[in-house]
């Protein structure tokens, strides 16, 4: 297997486009499926062993809410 390039976007999606997204993250993991997304025209996925959490950041100007989703390549 070659070597994937480092890489770390931030890609932005209008409202309809993420919900889109999450419903078939909540799809994939209500059926034990992996998942499957493309993010800026490279597509990953998601394997069922993945970790789900959710982060919570606060500053005085702003808050941000991050779902992240972490796998092991090994």
């Amino acid at each position: 297997m070659t070597k994937k390039a480092q890489r770390d976007i931030e890609k932005g999606y209008t409202n309809a486009e993420f919900a889109a997204k999450l419903r078939r993250l909540a799809d994939s993991l209500e059926s034990g499926e992996k998942f499957e997304i493309q993010i800026a025209g490279e597509r990953v996925y998601v394997p069922v062993r993945a970790e789900y959490t959710v982060e919570h950041e606060r500053s005085d100007d702003e808050e941000e809410i991050e779902f992240q989703i972490k796998w092991s390549l090994k």
